[in-house]
């Protein structure tokens, strides 16, 4: 049942307090077999989707996960997917009826309806051309919360001079929020915080090698930032594009109550 069905129902008193709470209950979540409690609400608890994590699931696990989702929200994101994963949820869409979304850059795919527009936007930024499939994941997941992505690529500070004449398309687009993907010695996020009046999201990325390779140096690198800044875990594209869409659409729904 519906959340809006049963508090609707306990309005017009066609149910007891007991039965509201025991429906809802059951309504956190859909047990699938068991390989997985789907969690049905969380964009309605949260405002944030739940993501099908391909990696260590076979895809008949993925699609049938899938499936749960589309048929309870009618949108399924799915996030480090394979060439393998979008076989199989190209069928399940047909399946359904229902348009598939690719980015294979993002290694996403996305079913079912469109986001509905919320009026936030995003600007998200790459150090290096390697780091693009995690700014992409994070755009991607910020465009799936309704916001509007203005991207920069390949700004780092090996040849900063890039990055001054395009940070002006993220003012000019008037953005709420930054997403920098850097690896290497992620220093960029820290510079562009330092330059910008909106919350920046530093990501380190697993890029550089050697010593404090794989994202390692990058992240102890923003976490001493000088200026504020707010850190995730390495390649943590869809945490970054969630935590910055969530700023975006706070922001804009103030901004909408202002016009």
């Amino acid at each position: 049942m519906d959340l809006s069905d049963t508090l609707k129902k306990l309005k017009n008193n066609e149910i007891s307090l007991e039965d509201a709470e025991k429906q809802l209950r059951l309504a956190n979540f859909e047990q699938l077999s068991n390989i997985a409690r789907v969690d049905i609400h969380r964009a309605k608890r949260v405002g944030i989707p739940e993501a099908i994590i391909a990696d260590c699931k076979t895809s008949d696990e993925v699609v049938a996960i899938a499936r749960v989702h589309l048929k309870n929200e009618r949108r399924a994101i799915i996030t480090r997917a394979c060439d393998e994963n979008y076989a199989a949820l190209e069928s399940l869409a047909k399946e359904m009826g229902v348009n598939i979304r690719l980015s294979k850059r993002a290694n996403i795919a996305v079913l079912g309806d469109p986001a509905r527009k919320t009026g936030g936007r995003v600007g998200i930024i790459s150090a290096g051309t390697a780091d693009i499939p995690v700014a992409e994941e994070a755009k991607v997941i910020a465009e799936e919360m309704g916001c509007s992505v203005t991207t920069i690529y390949d700004v780092g500070v090996a040849g900063i001079h890039r990055l001054f004449p395009e940070l002006t398309k993220l003012v000019e687009a008037g953005v709420d929020a930054i997403v920098v993907a850097a690896g290497r010695e992620g220093t960029l996020p820290t510079i562009v915080s330092g330059l910008v009046d909106v919350p920046v999201i530093g990501v380190p990325v697993s890029t550089g090698y050697g010593a404090g390779g794989k994202g390692e140096a990058a992240l102890l690198s923003m976490l001493q930032s000088c200026s504020v800044l707010t850190v995730v875990n390495i390649d943590a594209g869809f945490v970054a594009g969630a935590f910055a869409a969530r700023i975006a659409n706070q922001v804009a729904k103030y901004r909408n109550q202002e016009t």
